[in-house]
């Protein structure tokens, strides 16, 4: 624990190097003691004490120049997760904006990364969780730029001390830093910190091909550092013969990198000793100015490579990133690529956005930090797709598509700059700029030239669209990935929204149909509450939704319904009144009367209950029991209440009549087509009467025998399925028959 202390002390003093204020420093000494007591008895896999990798999280941000809070935080930052200190204790004894770092680095739960494709149900959580707390996370960022500068420092040294874990996890981490954090700290400019994850992630992801780049590297290192420092000390000399005050010296590219270079270079059959652009000359002037001039001499010296200049001083990059970037020709046919910035940018450069904190105490602007919050736009894009997307995985699709890969500078027609993806179109800068102005694209001009909405922007483009006033929506064909319309991930998220909205609206207004046409069917009544509740739905918008898209079937419906009136006649006290009826005779009723069967039963024509139905018995005086459905008016209105008998549906189920009313235009042939659909499902037809209409139009009123309400359902959809039939539905009583008792 001595040498624990020791660097304890190292932190303070690192951070006294630009922060002179006792009270702060004293600040951070608290945070360290309470920390290690919080940690105590806690050990790394390496067998260190864990207060070493706060400790060591914290030095990381120390040699970026943040502020007390973020150290304090840094080292703070696994108390919550590991040691179940309350976020409101944080708050109490360092603050709330220590508070707040620290619940946006911690995460949801204790999980490892899981890559897609999880098979196991445990994994599959894991991968949701660890899901959750990358979007919690960079949520938290977009609010907080200082919650990413934590956790890359955390993960910086995770990296350096991964060698204790399992290859497997090692593997894993690996691949997230390079799909993540890697790409975090590239758009934040802090290439102190990119160069190094992608190093340590690339020695364990592929640590033969790392060690063999090492070898190849070291054994021509003299001779191409060598030509390196002649080729800086020439162009040293000739900006000083240019009174241009100037540092000029060669860095090196990481192993990473020049693995990447090597993976392009090999399809131009190089070899690495061929490849002399592993290093880049850096050339730090005093001003902008000197910049240019810089350039022009470097350009006197050695031919410039076409298409290899870059301004990032008049466009510079989102990341805070300025420089003049060009590739030239030196001796022997090399290409040696020079980049010339101020010392401003340099620093910036070096530690991108956590640059901003080393001035943000200072009055005024400071070489553009003053811009600071203009500039970094892209992070309130985070919180845009926070509140649109719902779905954390679409929403981490979005932010690794359209914030991680490259980009490309455009400008919009009063020359503000846009960022897009590398790639975008004219249909990724419409919605960029708003979504309805994506749902309105017409056309565009690229420089004031018409071109096609699938065309790639380029760096310097001014876009110009052309909207109608009227949208008339976006095209299917701007989700098809072959088509090349779409490039980012947020336009087409946009557009799946739009047709998401479009085909709603029809759903509802189908599902409002049927289920009008269902309870006419079954002839029930029933209010949207109750709907509602049958079908346990929220909203009567989300009902009709799920039954026009087919989510909820006709039939679920019907059968639903058809529960609904069960309930409610088990709920009536009695049904006082009945009127005798005409019986209709079946196939085979299976009705038990009084819990005994095979007695002399008859369906009553008045209702035609069918199997399902709730139903009574009528004790005729001639004719045996006579079945009527619960709600019969005849049953109701009956006066000799001893007549009425209980009977049920016993469990023999064969046929049961039932009376259907289709209503057509009149034509030759409809009968008989009727029949036949009929005759087709094997339905037996025991009457039909019909009646020409003066409209043209026929009225037929069938009984059939059927087995219950399914098969009623599907006899429903047959027969409007007819030419000429516009409705078919049950009745319970005919108006061209008198019932009779």
């Amino acid at each position: 624990m001595v040498a624990v202390a020791s660097e304890s002390t190292d932190l303070i003093a690192r951070v006294s190097e630009y922060v002179d204020d006792v009270a702060q420093l004293g600040r951070i000494r608290a945070a360290y003691d309470f920390a290690e007591r919080c940690h105590a008895g806690q050990m790394r896999l390496s067998g260190d004490p864990y207060i070493v990798h706060p400790l060591a999280a914290a030095a990381i941000l120390a040699d970026l120049y943040l502020d007390p809070d973020t150290i304090i935080a840094a080292l703070l930052h696994d108390v919550v997760e590991d040691c179940s200190v309350a976020v409101a204790e944080l708050e109490a004894r360092f603050g709330s904006d220590v508070a707040r770092l620290v619940d946006g680095v911690t995460k949801l739960a204790r999980v490892d990364y899981r890559p897609p494709g999880a098979d196991s149900n445990g994994a599959a959580e894991a991968e949701s969780l660890y899901a959750e707390s990358l979007r919690k996370m960079l949520v938290a960022m977009a609010e907080d730029i200082r919650v990413v500068l934590i956790k890359l420092a955390d993960r910086l040294h995770n990296m350096r001390t991964l060698d204790p874990l399992p290859q497997a996890k090692r593997q894993r981490i690996a691949q997230e830093t390079l799909d993540v954090y890697s790409p975090l700290a590239h758009r934040l400019g802090i290439w102190e910190l990119k160069w190094q994850l992608d190093d340590l992630a690339f020695r364990h992801l592929n640590e033969a091909k790392y060690r063999e780049i090492s070898r190849m590297l070291a054994a021509r290192r003299s001779q191409r550092e060598a030509y390196v420092a002649d080729v800086a000390s020439r162009l040293k000399s000739e900006l000083a013969e240019n009174r241009l005050r100037a540092e000029v010296n060669g860095r090196p590219k990481g192993i990473y990198s020049i693995h990447r270079k090597i993976e392009k270079y090999a399809a131009e059959g190089k070899e690495l000793s061929d490849i002399f652009d592993l290093y880049a000359l850096r050339v730090i002037v005093d001003d902008v100015s000197d910049c240019y001039s810089a350039l022009g001499i470097a350009h006197k010296m050695w031919s410039p490579i076409p298409g290899q200049f870059d301004d990032y001083i008049a466009t510079p990059k989102q990341n805070l990133y300025q420089a003049l970037h060009t590739t030239v020709l030196c001796d022997g046919g090399h290409p040696m690529e020079v980049q010339i910035k101020t010392h401003e940018m340099h620093r910036v450069a070096e530690y991108g956005v956590a640059a901003h904190w080393r001035y943000k105490e200072r009055a005024g602007p400071h070489n553009g930090n003053g811009r600071f919050e203009e500039r970094m736009t892209w992070l309130r894009q985070l919180l845009e797709w926070q509140r649109e997307t719902p779905d954390t995985d679409e929403f981490l699709e979005s932010v690794r598509e359209d914030l991680f890969h490259d980009q490309v500078f455009v400008y919009t027609p009063k020359g503000d700059i846009m960022e897009l993806a590398a790639g975008a179109t004219p249909i990724d800068f419409a919605y960029k700029i708003h979504t309805d102005l994506g749902h309105r694209i017409s056309g565009a001009k690229l420089n004031g030239r018409l071109v096609s909405l699938d065309t790639p922007l380029q760096n310097g483009d001014t876009v110009e669209v052309v909207a109608g006033k009227t949208g008339r929506g976006p095209s299917p064909d701007w989700l098809n990935p072959s088509r090349g319309y779409v490039a980012t991930n947020s336009a087409r998220q946009k557009i799946r929204s739009w047709f998401n909205r479009q085909a709603r609206s029809a759903n509802i207004t189908r599902g409002r149909e049927l289920l009008r046409r269902e309870m006419h069917r079954m002839g029930v009544k029933m209010s949207d509450r109750e709907v509602l509740e049958l079908c346990r739905c929220e909203t009567m918008e989300d009902l009709l939704a799920a039954l026009g898209s087919g989510e909820l079937s006709d039939s679920a419906l019907a059968s639903r319904l058809t529960l609904f009136r069960n309930e409610e006649v088990e709920k009536a006290a009695w049904m006082p009144r009945f009127k005798g009826g005409v019986p209709l005779g079946s196939p085979s009723s299976g009705i038990s009367v009084l819990g005994v069967g095979e007695l002399l039963t008859r369906i009553a024509a008045c209702c035609s209950p069918i199997q399902g139905d709730p139903i009574t018995g009528f004790v005729t005086r001639s004719r045996g029991v006579s079945v009527h459905k619960a709600e019969c008016i005849n049953v109701l209105n009956e006066d000799e209440r001893e007549r009425l008998v209980p009977v049920s549906w016993g469990q023999k189920q064969e046929l049961y009549p039932v009376r259907i009313r289709i209503e057509a235009i009149d034509r030759v042939g409809l009968l008989r087509d009727v029949s036949t659909k009929l005759s087709e499902d094997k339905i037996n037809i025991a009457w039909v009467v019909t009646r020409e209409n003066d409209n043209a139009t026929v009225s037929m009123e069938l009984t059939i025998h059927i087995a219950g309400l399914p098969e009623l359902n599907r006899v429903f959809s047959r027969i409007e399925g007819i030419r000429g039939v516009t409705s078919v539905n049950r009745v319970t009583s005919s108006p061209l028959r008198q019932t009779e008792r």
